[in-house]
């Protein structure tokens, strides 16, 4: 599936879809698992500047881009801009009278140093790390935004269940060996399915992402080929048993509970997409397919579920640290401590009982480690966005009669997974989750063609 997806793209041989097929295959072999893993994330950072470069010279070649999608663009460059900003040095009279600076002031004082020049950032390094690791999202929104395909789209999406296929069958091996043979990343504990991530929750937000994507192929193919309703629709159900059950093995604990309702909906957006009368094939369907997952999952994975949700409720290291890491906040609002200065930040507001062999590297709370690190800009921006996100759902969902609303359906649907498991963790700082939430993104905002037919310009630079 993948292969094909990625054969036809070489067939073509425009410069600008190979530049995103190279990224998106670096992301799916280097870029599941966050910063700890600096070097092969430079990888992916690297593949996205090819693609940074020519999407942005064919987007400032079609100012009609610019102008239909003014707000996306510049919400997107407000972004970027949010951690270049904290990296410009300010004068010593301008940046020891912002909030919690004072220590920082009293240190130099006491080793005898007079203020310089410095960042609004505490942690400028940190903050220059995350700067970087917005080059393969932002590339990978502008390259699809600069082709406006429907058709290359959906090829990414292909590519993304793909990818999610064989992170299942890697899983599968991992589950089977016990050890780290099939482990990409040391930072994996074995024994967990976790595929090619780092992380068995961000592997249980890519399997969640796969149902709405998965179900917008069917029912596409059923539309397609309506006398082949009954296969795509016990495959789908195929694909809705086989996810559930990965999910559940991951004991992915935000993954279990988010499952059905983002099964509900992808079927509710899939009956739609595939024109049916009622409600019925695809309901029957995905509830034989719940049923079977959970007789399965009861005999094989029940108890191990029980105990993380027991343990969970004893001793959840996060819900408990939250209000610790909300008062760490007000020292430095409302420009915030930096982009990426969390763990320094957290460090010196942990009270003493709470030192232990772990350590709380993220706050896993999207929203509050934001607010922590941007103040009043990052609120600013998050509202923003999700006055953006609001808009063009309602739009996908309720009004539009263009030929990719389903598209954006499930994209939409893939956006809000991940913004609701980024209220228990941190999804977006891998790589490979930044890049499907930037494509998302981009359906999501709409693509104007259905096919993509590069400049004359760029199929010579291709050849």
């Amino acid at each position: 599936m993948v292969l094909s997806g990625f054969a036809a793209i070489w067939k073509r041989r425009d410069i600008l879809t190979l530049t995103l097929a190279l990224l998106l295959v670096a992301a799916f072999l280097f870029g599941g698992a966050s910063r700890l893993n600096a070097l092969r994330l430079a990888v992916v950072e690297l593949a996205s500047l090819p693609l940074l470069v020519i999407a942005a010279s064919r987007l400032m070649k079609n100012s009609s881009v610019f102008q239909d999608h003014k707000f996306a663009l510049g919400l997107l460059g407000a972004t970027v801009a949010l951690p270049l900003v904290q990296l410009i040095p300010l004068p010593p009279g301008l940046w020891t009278q912002l909030p919690g600076r004072a220590e920082m002031v009293m240190a130099l004082d006491i080793v005898g140093l007079e203020p310089g020049w410095t960042s609004l950032s505490l942690t400028p390094t940190e903050t220059w790390n995350a700067a970087l690791a917005l080059l393969p999202p932002v590339a990978a929104f502008l390259g699809l935004m600069a082709s406006q395909s429907q058709r290359m789209a959906l090829r990414i999406v292909y590519a993304v269940l793909g990818f999610g296929m064989t992170s299942i069958l890697i899983g599968a091996a991992q589950l089977a060996s016990g050890d780290q043979r099939f482990y990409a990343w040391t930072t994996t504990g074995a024994g967990f399915i976790v595929g090619l991530f780092a992380n068995r929750n961000h592997f249980a937000t890519l399997m969640l992402i796969c149902l709405p994507y998965a179900t917008l192929i069917a029912a596409s193919q059923i539309v397609r080929r309506p006398d082949q309703r009954h296969v795509w629709i016990m495959g789908v159900v195929a694909a809705y048993a086989v996810i559930g059950l990965t999910v559940g093995a991951a004991q992915s604990r935000a993954g279990i509970l988010l499952f059905l309702p983002t099964l509900t909906i992808s079927i509710l957006m899939g009956w739609r997409a595939a024109k049916f009368g009622s409600p019925r094939p695809l309901a029957l369907g995905a509830g034989a397919a719940v049923l079977v997952s959970a007789i399965v999952a009861a005999a094989l994975l029940l108890p191990q579920l029980l105990d993380r949700f027991e343990t969970a409720q004893a001793t959840e290291a996060r819900f408990e640290r939250w209000p610790i890491a909300a008062q760490a906040a007000g020292p430095y609002l409302p420009v915030g401590a930096g982009v990426g200065s969390f763990d320094p930040i957290f460090r010196t507001v942990e009270p003493l009982k709470e030192l232990d062999a772990t350590y709380f590297n993220h706050a896993h709370n999207e929203y509050l480690e934001i607010w922590i690190e941007s103040g009043w800009m990052g609120a600013a921006l998050l509202i923003l966005f999700a006055y953006w996100f609001g808009r063009r759902s309602i739009d996908a969902w309720f009004h539009s009669k263009q030929p990719d609303r389903s598209l954006r359906r499930a994209a939409s649907i893939a956006i809000l997974v991940i913004l609701a498991h980024s209220f228990v963790d941190y999804p977006l700082r891998t790589s490979v989750l930044a890049i499907v939430m930037a494509v998302s993104a981009a359906i999501l905002e709409g693509l104007t063609t259905q096919d993509y037919s590069p400049s004359r310009r760029s199929r010579r630079l291709a050849r």
